[in-house]
C-alpha cells in the first residue's frame, strides 16, 4: 500500500476475514495499542489499522492546524482511507476521542458503517449543569496550561492516572513513551480539541448497533459518563468491565474481546 492517503495515516492491513474491522485510537496513542486485541479476530476479519495525523507514525507534515481544529479533520482523513480501500459494512472500533469520530463517521457516512464499539468513549468531558463528565472547567483549564507549559512532565503525571493500575507501573510507561514520541506542539493542539469537545447532541443521531464498553473505575470517563451515551444512543449495548482505567484494550485485554465477541455474534 503505497498511496498518499494509507501513507498519511501508515495503514496497516491485516488479517484473513472478508468482514473489516477498523481499529482507532485513543489520543497521544497509536495502533499498536489494539496489540493484545488483533490475534483474536485475525481468522475471522480483515483489520484495518492506522495512525491519526500527528500520532505515531504517521506524516506530521500533514498536520494543518485549521483542518484539525475540529473532530471532523480526522473524520475526513478516516473516510478516505476506508475509500481508497474499498471498504463497506465496517465496524470501527473507536477508544476514547476516536469513539467520538466513529461517531461522527456513522452520522457522515451511515451506508459504510454496520456496527460501533465505542471503548471508554466520552462526549464532554466537562460538567454541565446536570450533566456530569467528570471535570470542572477548570480543571480542563489546568490540564490544558500544565500541557503547554511542561508537556513531558504533564505525560509522565497524567500516564499513571488514565491507565488506573498502579500494580502495573509498566502500562502507564508505555503511555507516558507513547505521548512523549509525539510532537508536542501537535499534542497539546490535539489535546484541546479532545478536551474541549461536545458531542452529546451527536448521540441520538446515528442508527448503528453500538457496544459502548466502560470500566468500573475510570477517571477520565465514569460509569455515569457510560450510562449516559447508553441511554441517548438507540438500542445501544453498555457492558462495565470489572477493571480500573481507560485503556482495557491494554490492561484488560481478554475482557474486552469477550464482550466484543458476545457482541459480535449477537449483531
Amino acid at each position: 500500500m503505497s498511496s498518499e492517503i494509507l501513507m498519511r495515516n501508515h495503514v496497516n492491513v491485516i488479517g484473513e476475514g472478508d468482514k473489516t474491522l477498523l481499529f482507532i485510537h485513543g489520543y497521544g496513542c497509536d495502533q499498536s495499542m489494539w496489540r493484545f486485541i488483533n490475534p483474536a479476530f485475525l481468522k475471522d476479519y480483515k483489520l484495518v489499522q492506522l495512525d491519526l495525523v500527528g500520532c505515531g507514525n504517521s506524516d506530521d507534515n500533514a498536520y494543518e492546524y485549521e483542518k484539525y481544529n475540529t473532530l471532523q479533520g480526522h473524520v475526513d482523513d478516516v473516510l478516505e482511507v476506508c475509500n481508497e480501500l474499498y471498504l463497506k459494512d465496517i465496524t470501527i472500533i473507536g477508544h476514547s476521542i476516536s469513539a467520538n469520530i466513529a461517531l461522527l463517521m456513522s452520522i457522515q457516512s451511515p451506508q459504510l458503517i454496520d456496527r460501533l464499539v465505542m471503548v471508554c468513549p466520552s462526549p464532554r468531558f466537562i460538567n454541565d449543569n446536570d450533566y456530569v463528565g467528570g471535570f470542572m472547567q477548570s480543571d480542563i483549564d489546568e490540564l490544558i496550561e500544565t500541557l503547554d507549559s511542561n508537556y513531558l512532565g504533564w505525560s509522565k503525571g497524567i500516564a499513571p492516572v488514565i491507565m488506573g493500575h498502579p500494580e502495573r507501573p509498566e502500562l502507564a510507561l508505555e503511555l507516558e513513551e507513547s505521548f512523549c514520541r509525539n510532537n508536542p506542539d501537535i499534542a497539546r493542539h490535539f489535546a484541546r480539541v479532545t478536551f474541549l469537545c461536545d458531542n452529546r447532541e451527536d448521540l441520538e443521531k446515528i442508527d448503528t448497533k453500538t457496544l459502548i464498553i466502560h470500566c468500573e473505575n475510570d477517571n477520565l470517563a465514569s460509569v455515569a459518563v457510560g450510562q449516559f451515551v447508553h441511554e441517548h444512543i438507540k438500542g445501544s449495548v453498555l457492558s462495565i468491565l470489572d477493571t480500573n482505567g481507560h485503556c482495557p484494550h491494554l490492561s484488560a485485554p481478554k475482557e474486552t474481546i469477550e464482550v466484543m465477541k458476545e457482541f459480535f455474534s449477537a449483531s
